[in-house]
């Protein structure tokens, strides 16, 4: 996974109206925590921002004291109806430091033919990777599975340095049959209720 630098100031006001303030100039409030540190307020370029959190778990650079810190997103607050980012949390992370975090899981493959269904139990899977080499997904072949089949955590082929932070019997896909009414049933259940 490749790093994004993102050009941070470091906040000293605080309250809404600061907030308010910095959303207006295009930046978005944050604050960085870990190792023990004193929280760093931010202010974080907000389209930058924005572009860096469509990729999962992204490794963010920041400038902290004059210093590149590298940061993962930890919490994202989204304003409700515009969907745009009103804060974010991040997590100091170190080179070599394993963290903890969720990918989403990818499907490859047509199922077995008969009109089944594939039901995602996990959208995404908890894996434990060093903070900086994490997969932005897991691809799994569902390729021929039937009604019934399903996909374990320890059926997924993760990357080198990679284990699951879930147990290994936890289901990730499942294959159900499709549960569709006779088109005589759909017919009669519709001219019922029209009656």
């Amino acid at each position: 996974m490749s790093e994004i630098r993102l050009a941070a100031e470091t906040r000293s006001e605080f309250g809404k109206g600061a907030a308010r303030r910095a959303r207006r100039a295009g930046f978005v409030p944050g604050v960085v925590y870990g190792h023990g540190h004193a929280p760093v307020h931010l202010n974080l370029p907000g389209h930058d921002l924005m572009m860096a959190l469509k990729t999962p778990n992204a490794l963010l650079v920041v400038p902290i004291d004059g210093k590149d810190e590298y940061v993962l997103p930890k919490a994202v607050q989204r304003e409700a109806i515009k969907r745009t980012i009103e804060h974010v949390d991040l997590l100091l992370v170190k080179r070599g430091e394993k963290v903890t975090v969720e990918v989403p899981v990818h499907t490859e493959g047509e199922l077995a033919p008969g009109g089944n269904l594939l039901e995602h139990v996990l959208q995404a899977l908890p894996i434990e990777a060093e903070a900086t080499h994490l997969p932005e997904a897991v691809t799994v072949s569902v390729e021929g599975l039937e009604a019934g089949a399903s996909i374990h955590a320890k059926d997924i082929t993760l990357p080198s340095g990679v284990t699951l932070a879930v147990e290994a019997d936890a289901v990730v896909l499942q294959v159900i049959a499709a549960q569709a009414a006779p088109v005589e049933e759909a017919a009669e259940a519709e001219a019922g209720a029209e009656a």
